[in-house]
Formats: C-alpha cells, sequence, structure tokens
C-alpha cells in the first residue's frame, strides 16, 4: 500500500477504537444495571448496593479499580443521559478520552441540563469532529454554566475542598510532586517560585530556571537552606552485595518502585544519618521468610513485612500504595494472622473485596520457588491471579543458598 492507504488505515482504525469504547460502554451500563438489580434482589442492604461492581469492570478492562470507577460512571452517563455524546463516540467522530470530558464537564448538572448540553455540543457530528479537547471542554463548561451557574460554583466550591497533594513515579530516578490548589493559590505559588529563579538568574546563579525553582520549592516546603539536605525518612531495600560489592542488581524504594544499584549506594552514602534492618529470604524460593502470629490484627512488624514484599496493592493492574494488610482467608473463617496468609491492598480494592460472592485464597505461599500468589474470584466466576513481585536480587541469587536484603529508613531526599 501507499501512503495515502497508510493515512486511511490509521483514521479507520481509530475509528474502530472509538465504535469499541461506545460499545464497552453499552456493555457496562447494561453489566450495571444487572448486577445492582441481582444484588437488591439477594437483600443487600441499600447502602452496600453496588459494592465491587466497579472493581469488576476494572479486571475485566485490566485497570486499576479508581480507572474502573471512572469508567463505569462514564459509562451510566453515555447510556443513561448523553445520547448524542455516544453517538458520536461510535460513529468514531469522538475520542474516549473526549466523550470523558463531556461526562466530566456536565457531572454537577441535573439530567434535563445535562442533556440539553449534551445536544447542543454534540448535536452536529460535523461541527464536534472539528473540536480540539480544550475546545471541547470549553463549549460543555460554558453551556453547563449557562444552564446552571449555582450547580457550577457548588462545584467549585467543592473542588477547593479536595485540594490535595500525590506523588507519582517519573521516569530516571524522578518522581512528580504535583499540588492541586485554588486558581489563586496555585498561580500565586507558581510566580513566586518564577520570581526568585529569575532573581538568582540575574545576579549570576549558574542553575537553569526550572532547578532553581525545584530546588526553591524543596527549601521552602521543608524549611532546609540546602535542598540536599532535607530530613525525609524513606525505605530502601537492597541487596547485601548491592551495597558492599558493587553488585548491578537494581534496589527498591517504598512508593517508588526499582532504582539503579548506583542510585541506592549513592542515597546510602549521602545520608546523614541511617538505619539499617536486614530481612532474610527463604534458601530455594528467594522470597520473604514467614512470620506468624497469633493477633487478630496484624501487628507492626508482620505489616511492614507483608508491604516490603508486595510493594504496592495486590489486585492485578492496581498500582495504589498499600494501605490495608488484608486477611486472605477471613479471620471470621479461620484465616491465620501469617506472612502468607497476608496481602497488601489500598483502601477501594480491601472494601470491594468484603462485597458479595467475591472470594480470594492463597495458591503458592512463597516458601517454594516461585512468589507469593492469591487467586481472586469475582462474583461472576471470574478469576485473576496476582503474583507478589520479586525482591531485589532474586534472580541472581545462587540457589540453595540464603540471601540478605538490607532495608534502610534514612533522611533522604528522594521524595521531593
Amino acid at each position: 500500500m501507499d501512503d495515502a492507504e497508510r493515512v486511511e488505515q490509521l483514521r479507520a482504525l481509530e475509528e474502530l477504537k472509538s465504535a469499541a469504547a461506545a460499545a464497552q460502554a453499552q456493555i457496562t451500563a447494561a453489566f450495571v444495571a444487572s448486577q445492582r438489580a441481582e444484588q437488591e434482589a439477594a437483600g443487600v442492604p441499600r447502602r452496600d448496593v453496588g459494592k465491587g461492581i466497579a472493581a469488576q469492570v476494572a479486571l475485566a478492562r485490566r485497570e486499576s479499580p479508581h480507572r474502573g470507577n471512572t469508567l463505569v460512571g462514564v459509562a451510566t452517563a453515555l447510556v443513561a443521559e448523553m445520547p448524542h455524546t455516544l453517538a458520536a463516540l461510535a460513529a468514531g467522530v469522538l475520542s474516549e478520552h473526549r466523550a470523558q470530558l463531556m461526562v466530566k464537564e456536565t457531572a454537577c448538572l441535573t439530567r434535563e441540563d445535562r442533556a440539553r448540553v449534551d445536544a447542543e455540543v454534540c448535536g452536529d457530528l460535523d461541527r464536534v469532529a472539528t473540536l480540539g479537547n480544550r475546545r471541547l471542554a470549553a463549549a460543555a463548561a460554558k453551556a453547563a454554566c449557562r444552564l446552571d451557574p449555582h450547580a457550577v460554583a457548588e462545584r467549585a466550591a467543592y473542588a477547593v475542598r479536595e485540594r490535595r497533594v500525590s506523588l507519582r513515579p517519573a521516569p530516571d530516578t524522578m518522581v512528580w510532586l504535583t499540588a492541586l490548589l485554588p486558581v489563586a493559590e496555585g498561580v500565586a505559588c507558581y510566580a513566586a517560585l518564577t520570581k526568585t529563579a529569575d532573581t538568582a538568574r540575574a545576579a549570576g546563579d549558574q542553575r537553569g530556571r526550572g532547578q532553581i525553582m525545584a530546588d526553591t520549592l524543596v527549601e521552602r516546603v521543608t524549611g532546609q537552606t540546602q535542598a540536599s539536605a532535607v530530613p525525609v525518612s524513606i525505605s530502601l531495600v537492597m541487596t547485601d552485595k548491592t551495597l558492599l560489592a558493587g553488585d548491578p542488581e537494581p534496589g527498591h524504594v517504598a512508593g517508588y518502585g526499582p532504582i539503579p544499584a548506583q542510585t541506592a549506594r549513592d542515597l546510602v552514602r549521602a545520608a546523614d544519618r541511617a538505619w539499617l534492618r536486614r530481612l532474610y529470604t527463604h534458601p530455594t524460593s528467594g522470597q520473604l521468610v514467614a512470620a506468624d502470629s497469633v493477633a487478630r490484627c496484624f501487628p507492626a512488624g508482620l505489616a511492614a513485612l507483608i508491604a516490603t514484599r508486595d510493594q504496592t496493592c495486590r489486585t492485578p493492574w492496581c498500582d495504589a500504595p498499600v494501605r490495608h494488610t488484608d486477611h486472605i482467608q477471613p479471620a471470621a473463617t479461620g484465616g491465620p494472622t501469617s506472612l502468607a496468609n497476608g496481602q497488601g491492598l489500598c483502601e477501594a480494592c480491601n472494601q470491594a473485596k468484603q462485597a458479595a460472592r467475591w472470594r480470594s485464597r492463597v495458591t503458592h505461599d512463597g516458601t517454594r520457588a516461585g512468589p507469593h500468589t492469591v487467586a481472586l474470584t469475582t462474583p461472576t466466576g471470574h478469576t485473576y491471579t496476582s503474583r507478589a513481585p520479586d525482591p531485589p536480587g532474586t534472580t541472581t541469587a545462587p540457589p540453595g543458598k540464603p540471601r540478605l536484603d538490607l532495608v534502610f529508613d534514612a533522611p533522604w531526599i528522594l521524595a521531593a
């Protein structure tokens, strides 16, 4: 084929993706309605009806539970309240992301007003096909403000209450530290950092403008005079060979992920203070050793061991931080409080797992060759497998010999 045909195929495939997204939305909405009816018929308390449905959608689409909630909300809105947006998606005029923007910008409106915005913005397929992300969102937001300014103002006030700071891994051993702020405060913060950077550059500072802004942010938030001296405690896991013998096996930072061996050694070397804990792994499986307890709740030491083993939430495709230490076999049915029967979950996944007809069981306890493995079965009978990640050095440890992992809690500035 020639290039003109290739371009036509690219367009056709993009339209196919949009049509598939529309079909997924319709299937999702029907699944949600069926599951809610089934739960109501089974006598599930009203406050619990709907629990676990979005988690099933997320697993089926290999997405995180948070993304599953978004997909369910978008599908319900498109099918029940926004027929023009759904039609534009099915025709390949809108992408799935742009359809979600329409749903997001009209979330505060009544069903009737949302339908009016839907018709106004997406009723003309030829027009909406020319709109980019920002123009589409702006058109929906403008129509929403005109139809119900009070609802939009209330939504803005609610957004202020949802202000927060988050942390996400970035490439090359960096992180994204993000602040969601009211517009005036956010602009003021950025202006202050910009002014400081421009002043420093004018005075001869050789750092780049962005570098000065980043360092100033760290210094002002932590109260330190130098960004490299911030006392932030993090957990770094590495093998003894990585630390002492120059081994290339990467380390692992809790809440971030793997980092190069040399970077791990540099962090230890640069720390003013460091506290060392030793973790021993099984001589054949390479997994962390077991630690049993008769307590109903996981003791702090055992919970920390499980969090170190699991690194993030154990639900497939969920990368959220571990918030809860969960009994895989519930304690109420005799499940022990042990390393083998414990798993780290985020709050949302732990709550979803408590819904009716969700089951989980240990299929490999990690004491033999292979990682700790859990089978999670949803109410529809679909089973998903969750495997604990290998600790650093598992693939390079000599068979039959125990290996020592070193966990450092130290005042390093990795989190900024």
